[in-house]
């Protein structure tokens, strides 16, 4: 078993990063190198700004390299919640921009040719239980009329078809996606570098500063100035920045992929072929692999850190999950074991725009595989004075109290859900 992302894994070397010293001066400074500093350095310099991303790692080290492989269209709540809290004008937007986000990306690797296994599958969020087919079902009858007419309610029989293990029934999203994670982000910083972005890997921001508008980042390579800085370090955030850190919670989310399974066990487990997820407040999530593995993960242990230790002790949980829920592969040998962390916002919203100088996209808070292009997108318009679109715009962000950028509460968090699991 390797203890390594399999989209890391079985994705090309990422070879245009630029290799000299850090210096110059530059429109935009974009720091992290995932899916939304990259896209967003990608749609500057395609409009002639010069641009200069710096990732403390390599290319995709973060959580775009280490998630479960899902674009999934919709709201990490439910849309009768989110249009409580946001008022409905806001949730519709925010509902639409995940949809857009998943034509934006598949527009992209088109333009770009990237070869990254982009595929329309769908989405299956399982009910666990009866009475969480009752909320689905509320949820769906308003979602379905007011702001997404693309999906459908699966009755425990339609799903037979679709998934090897009995749930209570679904709802289908019929714009969801799936692609391999690690060829779209390699495909992705090439083509920011074909447009004009310099990408610096291993080149860490260790201070910053801004006077009368212009920002100096300094790194153990050197440093460079730039009129604009985006922040697109989710989870990631240094120590330096204090003011993100304070406002996103970093939790552990851990995957396995098996071996790859034979014709015959994928109809026993995944004969629909989509992305699916369950129900359950300490839920699961799973699709199959373009090489047929099953890629399977979940919270598994309320953690901030993600190591071959701790990779490994949430692997095992997992794979009692898998079993359980597919008796089927018991015992099949698991390849891959690996985590890394989710940016979660307190009310799991996520938040983009403008403060203290620094522009920003984060707290995608689990779905930010299918809006961090979207988004980072969005701001790199902003920039350049194009139409705002950004659904979060002015939305309040303040502090999580008592947390200062490590999350000790999060066991208390993990026991809190487990009550919730066991009950509700």
């Amino acid at each position: 078993m390797k203890f390594v992302s399999y989209w890391h894994d079985t994705a090309p070397a990422f070879a245009t990063a630029v290799q000299g010293p850090v210096e110059g001066n530059y429109d935009v400074a974009v720091v992290g190198a995932g899916f939304t500093g990259l896209a967003a350095a990608r749609q500057l310099a395609m409009a002639g700004a010069k641009v200069v991303v710096l990732e403390a790692e390599r290319v995709g080290f973060g959580a775009s390299g280490r998630n479960g492989g899902h674009l999934n269209n919709g709201l990490a709540h439910s849309y009768l919640g989110a249009k409580a809290e946001l008022g409905k004008e806001r949730a519709i937007a925010l509902y639409h921009a995940l949809d857009d986000s998943i034509d934006t990306i598949e527009a992209l690797i088109a333009q770009e040719g990237i070869d990254c296994n982009f595929r329309r599958s769908g989405k299956l969020k399982l009910a666990s239980k009866p009475k969480h087919l009752e909320a689905i079902t509320r949820n769906f009858e308003a979602l379905h009329a007011e702001c997404d007419p693309d999906t459908a309610l699966l009755s425990a029989d339609d799903l037979k078809s679709e998934v090897g293990s009995p749930f209570f029934g679904a709802m289908l999203s019929k714009k969801s996606a799936m692609m391999h994670m690690g060829r779209y982000v390699v495909g992705l910083a090439e083509a920011a570098t074909r447009h004009g972005a310099a990408i610096f890997e291993r080149t860490p921001v260790t201070e910053h500063k801004e006077i009368n508008g212009v920002h100096t980042l300094q790194t153990p390579r050197g440093t460079v100035t730039a009129r604009n800085v985006i922040m697109a370090t989710g989870a990631y955030t240094p120590n330096n920045f204090n003011w993100f850190r304070r406002r996103i919670i970093a939790v552990g989310s851990f995957l396995i992929a098996t071996r790859p399974l034979t014709d015959s066990e994928v109809q026993m487990v995944m004969p629909g072929n989509r992305t699916c997820v369950n129900t359950m407040n300490i839920g699961n999530y799973w699709r199959l692999a373009p090489d047929n593995r099953l890629i399977f993960g979940g919270r598994a242990r309320f953690s901030a850190t993600s190591d071959q230790r701790s990779d490994e002790k949430s692997g095992a949980i997992l794979r009692e999950s898998m079993e359980r829920i597919f008796p089927q592969l018991k015992g099949i040998d698991i390849d891959y074991c690996w985590g890394g962390l989710v940016d979660m916002t307190a009310d799991r919203y996520p938040r983009a725009g403008f403060h203290d100088g620094l522009w920003y996209a984060m707290g995608y808070s689990g779905h930010g595989a299918q809006l961090s292009t979207h988004l980072g997108m969005i701001i790199a318009d902003a920039i350049l004075g194009r139409a705002d679109r950004n659904p979060m715009r002015d939305y309040p962000w303040p502090a999580v109290p008592g947390h200062f950028g490590k999350p000790w509460f999060l066991p208390l968090v993990g026991q809190y859900y487990k009550m919730l699991d066991r009950f509700q």
